[in-house]
């Protein structure tokens, strides 16, 4: 089987989505489906600095990156168009079983579903949420007009909406859109345990071991309510804690974030890291006291999943489709997105470290054995197969799949 996942840009300033499909590519390949992806060198106001000549091998799959047309508008150029990509596309479409699509709204995959329709090849969507209430609020009268007029059509001719939680599932339903659909989740690597993380990261840190840390690792952009989480933290000055922020984003709002952390008079108390991976990532969630995340909407949340899967407990607001999870699963804290909601959780959890080691310790656990890639892709592989083995105008329904 072969199976070419289109997605519009791999740069890791775009987040999760990016390395999900990353390594949702690699682990289908593990697993004996020939799988690929292309895309753009998108950079956000950037290219990367990759060839687009041909296939590469990038981070352990093969991609095929083609150059974005890159104006000064940043609205134009975030569309990422890419007249190469088009050309490839439509000269080799037919040459694959199924197309995995990720992302709507955006010009690669607008038009990886169009030609997918034209040409008769099986395709499936993931969204990445841009069907949630929050997202279609943003820029509301542009996407409900695009939905309209082009994208409506494209999803509801798909052989199914891929979608990553139930919740995502659950606010897209109110759209209408007359298309099989199915949950399976993000999947990830469970990182080797980090010995004496604490120490290490604290030593690294010039800080006493019985400082707390408290780290919001996720794309800096405003969907992910930062405001509330540094106001909750400024009531909170007479407690020891370090807070720390991972992650990149466009660089007026970064700015805007500092002086918020200046206002709040938070500055000697918190660390910009800008992004983080790899050993840097690891020791940073393992070392940590907790997680936080207020985001207004999140379809998944992988920072939250990793940060289980390290041993370290989850503060997240209602609006992250993990949140149920760890709620039920007692692997965190789950406040309403209202300021002193949140300083109420986060003052709690300062009070009783012992508490929130347990559930660090419950949610890594949990995560190791529900939601792995090999246990995930059993399930996408499924959902693949049952497309293909589809006849002509044969009506057929998925049933939600869960790790």
């Amino acid at each position: 089987m072969k199976v070419l996942h289109i997605i519009p840009s791999l740069s890791p300033i775009r987040g999760g989505p990016s390395l999900a499909a990353i390594e949702m590519v690699e682990s289908l390949n593990f697993n004996g489906i020939e799988a690929s992806i292309i895309t753009t060198n998108d950079h956000g106001d950037r290219q990367l600095k990759i060839s687009t000549k041909d296939w590469t091998n990038y981070k352990g799959v093969p991609v095929h990156f083609f150059s974005r047309y890159s104006p000064i508008i940043a609205p134009i150029r975030e569309f990422s168009y890419s007249s190469d990509l088009t050309s490839w596309l439509w000269n080799n479409i037919h040459n694959y079983d199924l197309l995995h699509i990720h992302a709507i709204f955006s010009y690669p995959s607008t038009v990886a579903m169009a030609f997918a329709r034209w040409k008769q090849v099986p395709y499936i969507v993931r969204p990445l949420g841009q069907l949630c209430h929050w997202s279609l609020s943003q820029q509301a009268i542009k996407k409900k007009t695009y939905l309209s007029l082009i994208e409506k059509k494209n999803l509801t001719q798909s052989q199914g909406i891929h979608f990553t939680s139930q919740a995502e599932e659950n606010e897209a339903s109110s759209l209408g859109l007359n298309a099989p659909s199915f949950v399976v989740p993000h999947g990830l690597h469970v990182p080797e345990k980090v010995s004496n993380a604490s120490t290490k990261l604290r030593a690294q840190l010039q800080l006493s071991t019985k400082t707390p840390i408290i780290t919001f690792l996720s794309r800096l952009h405003p969907k992910k309510g930062l405001e509330y989480l540094i106001t909750a933290l400024s009531s909170l000055k007479d407690n020891p804690f370090l807070f720390l922020i991972a992650g990149s984003g466009d660089s007026d709002y970064e700015s805007y974030l500092k002086n918020l952390i200046n206002e709040h008079q938070l500055s000697d108390l918190t660390h910009f890291l800008g992004f983080v991976e790899g050993e840097t990532k690891n020791l940073l969630l393992q070392g940590s006291d907790l997680f936080a995340l207020t985001s207004h909407s999140e379809n998944f949340g992988v920072a939250v999943l990793e940060a289980l899967a390290a041993g370290l407990p989850a503060l997240v607001t209602p609006g992250v489709a993990l949140s149920e999870l760890v709620l039920q699963q007692q692997l965190g804290y789950v406040p309403p997105l209202e300021e002193t909601a949140i300083t109420n959780a986060l003052l709690h959890c300062l009070k009783n470290p012992e508490e929130a080691k347990l559930m660090g310790e419950r949610a890594r656990r949990f995560i190791q054995e529900n939601y792995t890639w090999d246990k995930v892709t059993i399930n996408l592989i499924e959902v693949y197969q049952t497309i293909l083995r589809r006849e002509p105008n044969q009506q057929y329904s998925f049933s939600t799949s869960r790790p």
